[in-house]
């Protein structure tokens, strides 16, 4: 069961978009549609793929700025966690709540949904087939900042530690291009990431509010 993974890069604050698509059904998934429907509706056609729904990290703007056009394109579902209390650009009926641990269909695939709060409420990653779509929660060599509205960085750590559990293997693609290559993996960023290092929750706040 082939799946492949589309990566645009989008945006003044460099966001990376992504796309899921089961190569057998050809239906896809576009994960925080941002700054630019129309790249993302071609990138679509180009590898002639169906959306079949929106995956949401977090509800910063950034993150969620295409999704009343895409929508608008096609009546499909908006999969974004319930903590999450920011508007979305669309009628409710398109937003579909998840949690933690919920599975989102894709084709032959299923998506996992991972709670991974600290950055917002509802921040979340996606998880299929050894790819982690990490948002703003870990990025390469760095994480998400927790100082704004909503977040809080003792849930940013027990979050970049959840992700830490996982299979090393796993490919790690952030939510913005701020580090020295587009995408990593689970082992490398617990070997090389310095947000990772930390034993205790309370040296991990120390260290990401300039205390000590």
């Amino acid at each position: 069961m082939a799946l492949a993974v589309h990566q645009l890069l989008l945006g003044p604050l460099r966001n990376f978009v992504y796309i899921l698509a089961d190569q057998a059904t050809r239906h896809a998934l576009v994960v925080d549609p941002g700054w630019d429907s129309k790249a993302i509706l071609a990138r679509l056609a180009e590898h002639d793929l169906t959306l079949a729904g929106l995956l949401v990290t977090h509800t910063h703007f950034d993150h969620i700025n295409a999704v009343g056009e895409l929508v608008k394109h096609a009546d499909v579902p908006v999969y974004v966690h319930t903590a999450e209390r920011e508007p979305m650009p669309v009628r409710s009926s398109s937003v579909k709540r998840v949690s933690g641990g919920d599975d989102i269909p894709l084709g032959e695939h299923v998506v996992r949904l991972l709670h991974t709060p600290g950055h917002t409420p509802g921040s979340s990653c996606f998880l299929v087939n050894g790819r982690l779509m990490s948002g703003d929660t870990l990025f390469v060599k760095a994480c998400g900042r927790s100082d704004l509205p909503g977040g809080d960085p003792t849930q940013l750590y027990h979050s970049l530690d959840q992700i830490a559990t996982l299979d090393e293997r796993i490919t790690v693609y952030p939510g913005h291009d701020y580090g020295d290559t587009p995408h990593s993996t689970v082992g490398d960023e617990k070997r090389q990431n310095p947000f990772l290092q930390f034993d205790s929750p309370q040296q991990f706040v120390r260290f990401v509010t300039r205390g000590g």
